[in-house]
């Protein structure tokens, strides 16, 4: 009998100190002060500053570009919610993610299979791309991102890769295998968006695999986070995802990540840190933060796909 109460003992102990490895490991605290709701602006409908399903945020300067889903359109904002233009209503089919870059506005056109460009004015100048699954060619392209040199990279949701492009659209490569869907073996599973850093760093919104991946510039990945060893397991403890919908690198060099299902944003460090969360959380309509920047004051703007709205965050006070 002493030999299985032993036995028993070894048990329990082994599993506390799992229990306690996961819990110290992959449910980080909040490192910073929580932030707080500073407004919110939209309602269902077509006017200036309603929207249909709002997918996509960017910032610029004291300017807030917004792709307004089905009502095929980019409204821009003031960093108060005030309208002050909108554009792209005859040139795009499904706006999603989008980025500000070199002076011009890139959207990834999720039905079009392509990438649309505009000036900041919002006139129409190129699209790069065409619907297909070979190299510079995108199927169901979710977000963009833009290198000072040009260079424009894509992730597309349905062929499973993250292309790299030069600005003329030629092709330089890609992450993923294209049209294979999994976690391992350089595969992705439904990437939605990207994101560049200053120093160059990509960073890969792996959508359904609910991870983060980092890619230096030499192509490998430097490292990975969202929930133990980035392995497809959701949740919603801190630093765990279910489903990423968007990323951006903000002017602070913090990564925020647009966590779908768990209605919520998480910030990193670039090294994937877990530094906060923030989110409505509601009794009504669910999936309340599909997108996410920070803008140069550091408010953070959240496209609030299920109520067809945009929240302003502001940080707490250190």
């Amino acid at each position: 009998m002493k030999w299985l109460k032993r036995l028993g003992s070894f048990f329990l102990v082994t599993i506390l100190v799992i229990v306690s490895a996961v819990y110290f490991l992959w449910m980080p605290s909040p490192q910073e002060p929580a932030y707080t709701l500073a407004k919110t602006w939209g309602t269902l409908g077509t006017a200036p500053g309603q929207f249909n399903e709002p997918t996509g945020i960017t910032a610029s300067g004291n300017e807030v570009f917004v792709s307004d889903g089905r009502n095929h359109r980019i409204q821009v904002f003031d960093l108060d919610g005030n309208a002050l233009r909108q554009f792209g209503t005859e040139q795009l089919e499904r706006p999603m993610n989008l980025t500000i870059a070199n002076g011009e506005v890139f959207v990834a056109d999720y039905f079009a299979d392509q990438i649309k460009v505009f000036s900041l004015a919002g006139d129409y100048r190129r699209s790069i791309g065409k619907p297909g699954t070979g190299p510079g060619e995108f199927t169901i392209p979710g977000g963009v991102a833009v290198a000072s040199n040009g260079d424009v990279y894509v992730a597309e949701f349905k062929t499973q890769r993250v292309q790299q492009l030069h600005a003329d659209g030629s092709f330089v490569r890609q992450w993923g295998l294209t049209n294979e869907v999994g976690t391992f073996g350089g595969k992705l599973r439904y990437p939605t968006d990207v994101a560049l850093a200053k120093d160059g760093t990509l960073f890969i919104a792996d959508g359904y695999n609910d991870r983060v991946l980092a890619i230096g510039s030499d192509g490998n990945v430097q490292h990975k986070w969202g929930g133990p060893l980035a392995m497809n397991i959701f949740g919603s403890f801190n630093g765990w995802f279910a489903t990423i919908t968007g990323i951006s690198v903000g002017p602070s060099g913090n990564v925020f990540v647009a966590d779908f299902y768990n209605d919520r944003v998480q910030k990193f460090t670039s090294s994937g840190k877990f530094l906060n969360a923030f989110g409505i959380k509601s009794t009504g309509p669910t999936h309340t933060s599909i997108a996410v920047a920070e803008a140069d004051d550091g408010s953070v703007f959240v496209a609030d796909y299920a109520n067809h709205q945009v929240q302003k965050w502001r940080p707490g006070n250190k």
